[in-house]
C-alpha cells in the first residue's frame, strides 16, 4: 500500500512561482509510472506533469516551459515546480502513482493552487 502527502499550494500572484511536494510511504513492488494532475473549478481532472523515469519526464502543452517534474527517489518525494503562474493555472494539484503492471493508482488528498492578484 502506497500513501502520498502533497504540499506545497497557496496563493501566489500572476508571474510567480511554487514548488509542489509528494512524498510517498510504502513501496511499489514493480515499475511504476508518477504524475502530476490538476483539477480546475468546474474542469475535469487533467494531466500536467509525468514521468516513468529521470530521463522520461512530460509536460502538457499549457504548461510547457513554465512546469517541470523531477523526483529524489532518496526522499521518495516527486515535486512540480511551477514557474511564470497564471490564473488558469488555478487548480487543486494531485500527485499520482500508477503500478504499470496492475494498473493500480495512489492518489495523494490534493493540494490548492491560486493564482490571483
Amino acid at each position: 500500500q502506497v500513501q502520498l502527502v502533497e504540499s506545497g499550494g497557496g496563493l501566489v500572484q500572476p508571474g510567480g512561482s511554487l514548488r509542489l511536494s509528494c512524498t510517498a510511504s510504502g513501496s511499489i513492488p514493480g515499475p511504476y509510472d508518477l504524475g502530476w494532475y490538476r483539477q480546475g473549478p468546474g474542469k475535469s481532472r487533467e494531466l500536467v506533469a509525468s514521468m516513468s523515469g529521470p530521463e522520461a519526464a512530460n509536460v502538457a502543452d499549457s504548461v510547457k516551459g513554465r512546469f517541470a517534474i523531477f523526483g529524489d527517489a532518496a526522499k521518495k518525494t516527486l515535486y512540480l515546480q511551477m514557474n511564470g503562474l497564471k490564473p488558469e493555472d488555478t487548480a487543486i494539484y494531485y500527485c499520482n502513482v500508477r503500478e504499470i503492471w496492475s494498473g493500480v493508482q495512489y492518489w495523494g488528498q490534493g493540494t490548492q493552487v491560486t493564482v490571483s492578484s
